[in-house]
């Protein structure tokens, strides 16, 4: 337990809900702010991508005794089931009992919310903070961005508000902060399978499904109720592109041709398609995440990265991890706490931005490519042998906790010795064989 502060929070998604239920653990009072309405109360769909929990993001749900209460919403999904044209492949994530878990976006927020109450913090919906004012921690609140606005102070503000945050656009104008965005030339839209009037899954619910297609793909996670959130992401201009499918026909032949194991499964695909929006992917950067021991960023307000690795939440939640860590350490010293928190975590949030960004490359192209294919099952095979030698880096990354920009380095590292292994002849045939056991071991060295 720290000095009890009245800290606010900024934003409740996920991450601020999580953050809010820690801030209690630690003794202070908590107001969670957000300018939307209460999402318990509305209907949430056609802008999400489903979620996948793994390592870091129970562990810091763990941490505060509210995993069991989640793990109530998900579903284990242990491997990729990986739809080719012609053909279905899987291929298993981690070792035997290793799995990320597919949760609903809004089923989870509407979770964290309860619990967070659960523990004492109050929300605030419908509250739109426009401005904060850093050397006091005052937010400033009010109908409209030029209306008039009622003054609230802090003892500190935390900014959970999102890859477009208010209390950041404050932070960016000081001097010396670095900061950047960086739009993929990539959207994204909702589909959905529906249940079987059963409620069960059309397609193996234990999976995580990619149509990989090259430029573009479609995946599908799955829910409770049997239905599957699927994301289309492909190019916004170009031949195969978002503008380049107008009209219903266009958006049914190009499904019959190129993802044809999807269109019984997917009803009401040209309505969904055109009544969802097409949303944006950025990675967004920026320093310092705090402001002496008023202000600090968390989440996507510090590190929006995109979603093909799976771990925008799942980082997020070790943010929360990490700064409670140095709460534990410095007690009361929230500047060392903020210093050591941000100092901590940027490298590892640069990291897993470069991490999504690759894995956007071989989850569209090299899941579907037999050389790619081939160097996973030889680093599976050499791993399972020698787990002490080889973790694979989507282990490293999803299955522990140890830092990204570790598993970024390894991994750049092991791709190194799994170039030089491939070129070996007829790898092909003797990809499972003592002499390519020693080779990796001979270039480990």
């Amino acid at each position: 337990m720290q000095t009890p502060k009245k800290i606010a929070v900024v934003g409740s998604g996920l991450v601020g809900s999580l953050l809010a239920i820690y801030l209690r653990k630690a003794g202070h009072v908590v107001h969670v702010y957000d300018r939307s309405p209460d999402i318990r109360q509305i209907e949430f769909s056609g802008r999400s991508i489903n979620l996948a929990m793994s390592n870091r993001g129970w562990k810091a749900l763990d941490g505060v005794g509210v995993g069991d209460a989640v793990r109530e919403i998900a579903i284990p999904m242990d491997k990729r089931a990986i739809h080719l044209v012609d053909k279905l492949n899987f291929q298993n994530y981690g070792q035997e009992g290793e799995s990320i878990y597919s949760i609903s976006r809004g089923t989870l927020n509407r979770k964290m919310i309860d619990l967070a109450e659960a523990a004492g913090a109050q929300f605030f919906f419908e509250h739109k903070i426009w401005d904060v004012t850093l050397d006091d921690a005052t937010l400033h609140i009010g109908e409209t961005e030029r209306g008039a606005w009622e003054d609230k102070k802090y003892d500190m503000v935390f900014g959970a508000d999102g890859a477009f945050s208010r209390i950041r656009h404050r932070m960016q104008r000081q001097s010396m902060f670095d900061y950047s965005q960086e739009f993929l030339p990539i959207g994204y839209k909702e589909l959905n399978i529906p249940a079987n009037s059963d409620a069960t899954h059309k397609l193996d619910k234990n999976s995580f499904h990619i149509w990989p297609r090259g430029e573009y793909m479609l995946i599908a996670l799955p829910n409770l109720d049997g239905s599957f959130t699927c994301t289309l992401f492909m190019p916004f201009e170009g031949e195969n592109s978002f503008t380049s499918l107008k009209n219903k026909k266009e958006v049914e032949a190009f499904f019959e041709k190129n993802l044809p194991d999807t269109v019984d499964v997917i009803p009401k695909l040209t309505e969904d398609f055109f009544k969802n929006p097409t949303s944006t992917l950025v990675t967004m950067k920026c320093y310092p995440w705090t402001y002496e021991d008023k202000i600090a960023l968390i989440g996507d307000a510090c590190h929006a990265i995109v979603p093909f690795y799976g771990q925008g939440m799942n980082a997020g939640f070790e943010d929360i991890s990490i700064l409670y860590e140095m709460i534990e350490k410095y007690g009361d010293d929230w500047k060392i706490i903020f210093s050591e928190y941000q100092k901590s975590r940027k490298p590892n949030a640069d990291a897993i931005a470069e991490l999504s960004y690759r894995n956007f490359m071989e989850m569209s192209s090299k899941t579907a490519d037999e050389k790619f294919l081939l160097q996973k099952k030889i680093e599976k095979s050499f791993s399972d042998k020698h787990p002490d030698k080889w973790i694979p880096l989507y282990s490293r990354v999803t299955f522990s906790d140890r830092p990204y920009a570790e598993a970024l380095a390894i991994g750049d590292y092991q791709n190194a010795i799994m170039e030089e292994v491939l070129k070996m002849e007829n790898i092909d045939k003797i990809w499972n064989s003592e002499v390519v056991e020693n080779k990796i071991l001979e270039l480990l060295q």
